[in-house]
């Protein structure tokens, strides 16, 4: 659903026959860009709301042009967004780059990725099964 602030928009699209991922435009004032600082973070508007199937979710992941060019990338990647969420979609994009970033209106700030997902149904238990690895954690399966 195009929200009023988007409606002169296009909706997410997929940018070639083979990705992977819709891409959102920022749905900013025209007359209000938004910049966001080196080290700083802002939440951007993309004016729809969305609707997923059961047994779904939407992943908003950042876009690899604006973190290899600009080092903008988005903080909570890839940000869920429930079956049953129906408010608006939102970016919230942080600036690791050396220059300010500024956000306009009808940029592609990020790409949404329908997923399928599974509900896992937990059962406590006093032992787990041995494997090779074990307890071995952070880095314990080397670099090479």
């Amino acid at each position: 659903m195009r929200l009023p602030h988007g409606r002169d928009l296009p909706l997410p699209r997929y940018q070639s026959a083979l990705a992977a991922g819709l891409d959102l435009y920022a749905a900013v004032p025209d007359d209000a860009p938004v910049t966001i600082a080196p080290g700083k973070r802002a939440t951007i508007s993309t004016g729809i709301a969305i609707a997923l199937p059961p047994g779904s979710e939407g992943q908003i992941r950042p876009r690899s042009g604006l973190a290899a060019r600009h080092g903008v990338t988005i903080l909570n990647a890839p940000g869920t967004i429930d079956a049953d969420y129906r408010g608006e979609l939102q970016v919230i994009l942080v600036n690791i780059g050396g220059d300010s970033f500024v956000v306009r209106r009808g940029m592609r700030i990020a790409q949404l990725v329908i997923a399928p997902i599974q509900h896992a149904k937990l059962v406590e238990s006093n032992n787990l099964e041995s494997t090779e690895r074990a307890a071995g954690g952070l880095g314990s399966t080397g670099m090479q």
